[in-house]
């Protein structure tokens, strides 16, 4: 059991995300999204998640079995041509994820997603938070455009542009 782990997660607070991510680099976010979902007919969800509870902590969920959750309860699954994309952060582990339906996973390298996860993940520790999603956003952008160009009737947003805060 790593007990450094439980105590981060227990006493990391809603501060956090307003320190890394304040109300206008969530709008910043917010806006990306919108942006390049008018590009492609891919779908695209970011996601916050402060810590995780006390349970899954003493089951020792990742943050991966917690994204892949995470993608159900959002139904980011639930998009008409199975693309929609989530990128999920964990706080209390300096963790990102990204999880992406069968679409775009059978068209994309699981090696593409970790790259982005990795690129996240070397901003954040420079402390560029917003600037790592932001880039995030836009490779995951290229790789919808690539795989699901704009239907010439027009997309339907199926998810919500605005960042979630669990």
């Amino acid at each position: 059991m790593n007990f450094l782990r439980i105590i981060r997660h227990l006493f990391l607070g809603q501060i956090a995300i307003k320190r890394m991510l304040p109300s206008a680099s969530l709008a910043r976010i917010e806006q990306a999204i919108k942006q390049s979902e008018i590009n492609h007919d891919g779908e695209i969800l970011f996601a916050v998640e402060i810590s995780l509870n006390l349970i899954s902590l003493l089951k020792k969920q990742s943050a991966r079995e917690r994204a892949i959750d995470i993608f159900s309860l959002l139904r980011v699954w639930d998009t008409p041509h199975n693309n929609g994309v989530l990128i999920y952060l964990l706080l209390a582990d300096h963790d990102v994820e990204i999880v992406a339906d069968r679409g775009i996973n059978a068209k994309v390298d699981h090696k593409e997603w970790e790259n982005i996860c990795q690129e996240i993940e070397a901003a954040f520790q420079k402390g560029q938070f917003e600037e790592g999603i932001l880039a995030a956003i836009s490779a995951i952008d290229n790789l919808l455009k690539k795989y699901f160009p704009v239907p010439s009737k027009g997309g339907k947003n199926a998810l919500p542009d605005k960042p979630v805060i669990l």
